[in-house]
């Protein structure tokens, strides 16, 4: 009885030391250096750069604000004799050499600031849901504020998403200016992460990153640690600014708002259905962008963010999910990165309305080929669904769970003499004959493997015998917990009350 009391406790200590978690490891974390996937071949690559460069320089962008269209003709641009904008590839590869290749991205808390450029990936939020999933019922109503800043709040406990931009629209405020206030405002109660927003006039952006200075402190505190971006899409496809998009533009590099210049146009309707034709005008309009930021001021933090999308050409509905879409974005990431230029795409836009397979397929397909294309910002990637006109709590907590399995896959392998392992393999083999327990195994075990809290990893047996759980259920108990306990007070008082006291805030 000794005995076996004796290897039993061993054998205790053993699986205590295996399970308890390290300090400070994360197998996975935000960051990861992805390029590994390239879905263009060299010459596919410069073929499609080629036609976006031509377009640009022989078709050129139409409705240019005036103001804009002066400044552009002063360096260098020109008129065709169909009064198009047009940009020389000279012109356009000057432009791109003075652009920013990086930039930090502030959070209000220090610790979730991180640099946008290079192949670092991070997953983080975007979207304009209108419905959104509800807890109770299962089922979807329309999005409110409160919605907002509870998908803020939950946001703020989940480590895969590295930024927050509002995810769904508060239909139940009418106002416009209202409306981006209190989107803004949500933001700023429910999270320290970095955030991004969008402003519907140009006139909205200085009253709200007077909102934001009065948050840290004091006037222009704003501009020294910008913590939220912009999302503008200055160009409209096919290849023609928008007039209400620019001078949002323009209000925000005054204000010292990062720029998220998004083009988003839709295979078949707006762009080409040939993915090629596809990528070679959304490129060619992403510069246009990219040429309106830096032609106002040169070197100004912009993120590259060519996003094609696509319809299902059967019924002209927009699908978030699919091998094409998967495909364009990845491609466009490496587009992007050729260029050296802060990239932005998108993925996980589940066409599924449910939290169901459909919905896990969808999502991790685009998720993995955007990653381990190399973008650096991974926009939607969370919480989407319903082809981004519904947003869901449980997927929140399910893609997050996702995105470390995602972030594992793009860190790959260290190869080296550690982890090649000739030793410990030498050791076993004229040892014991196995590698349990042994000290190379509980060495890579938290350091080199993930392990999910909501997927099921149990024997069928040990499953029913906890109530046979679905993913479903366990995300929607664990987003109800977060919502219940994390409450977050990131206003101070008086921050709180000058802000209120000044705009109409209704949460």
């Amino acid at each position: 009885m000794s005995q076996r009391a004796k290897r039993s406790g061993g054998r205790a200590s053993r699986v205590a030391a295996r399970t308890a978690p390290i300090a400070g490891i994360n197998p996975c974390p935000p960051g990861q250096f992805g390029g590994q996937y390239q879905p263009l071949n060299p010459r596919e690559l410069s073929d499609i750069l080629d036609t976006a460069f031509r377009l640009l320089a022989e078709v050129g962008m139409s409705e240019v604000p005036a103001g804009f269209e002066q400044i552009a003709l002063s360096k260098g641009a020109e008129l065709n004799g169909l009064g198009r904008l047009t940009f020389s590839r000279p012109l356009i590869e000057s432009i791109i050499d003075g652009a920013a290749k990086s930039f930090v991205f502030y959070g209000r808390d220090p610790k979730h600031d991180f640099e946008i450029g290079g192949k670092q990936v991070r997953f983080g939020t975007g979207g304009a849901a209108v419905q959104t999933l509800d807890l109770e019922t299962g089922l979807y109503r329309d999005s409110t504020l409160k919605d907002l800043y509870d998908f803020t709040r939950l946001i703020d406990t989940l480590d895969n998403v590295s930024w927050f931009t509002r995810c769904c629209v508060a239909t139940d405020i009418e106002d416009i200016f209202d409306l981006d206030v209190n989107t803004t405002y949500a933001l700023l109660a429910g999270t320290t992460k970095p955030v991004g927003t969008s402003f519907t006039l140009g006139t909205h952006v200085d009253p709200i990153i007077d909102m934001f200075d009065i948050a840290l402190g004091g006037e222009g505190k704003f501009s020294q640690r910008p913590f939220c971006k912009a999302h503008i899409s200055p160009v409209i496809s096919p290849l023609r600014y928008g007039e209400d998009a620019v001078d949002v533009t323009m209000a925000c590099i005054k204000r010292r708002v990062p720029i998220n210049a998004i083009i988003a146009a839709q295979s078949g309707a707006t762009a080409p259905a040939t993915l090629a034709g596809m990528l070679a005008q959304t490129t060619a309009e992403t510069l246009a962008a990219l040429a309106l930021v830096n032609l106002l001021e040169p070197g100004y933090p912009m993120i590259f963010s060519n996003w094609p999308l696509v319809i299902d050409l059967r019924t002209g509905s927009f699908c978030g999910g699919g091998g094409e879409i998967s495909f364009l974005n990845a491609a466009a990431a490496q587009i992007s990165n050729s260029l050296g230029l802060p990239s932005g795409v998108a993925s996980s836009m589940a066409d599924a309305k449910a939290v169901d397979a459909q919905m896990g397929s969808e999502k991790a397909m685009s998720a993995v080929a955007a990653g381990l294309a190399g973008a650096n910002m991974i926009y939607e990637s969370s919480g989407m669904t319903a082809s981004l006109l519904g947003a869901s709590f449980e997927a929140f907590v399910l893609d997050n769970e996702m995105l470390s399995h995602v972030n594992r896959l793009i860190r790959g392998a260290e190869v080296n003499e550690e982890t090649l392992g000739f030793e410990a393999i030498k050791a076993v083999v004229n040892g014991e004959g196995h590698f349990l327990g042994s000290d190379h195994t509980l060495a890579a075990m938290q350091r080199d493997y993930f392990y999910p809290t909501i997927a099921d990893r149990n024997d069928p047996a040990s499953w029913a015998e906890l109530g046979a759980p679905d993913a479903w259920s366990m995300a929607k108990e664990k987003a109800i917990e977060i919502l219940q306990s994390h409450n977050p007070e990131y206003l101070s008082q008086d921050a709180d009350r000058t802000i209120r006291e000044r705009f109409n805030i209704f949460i």
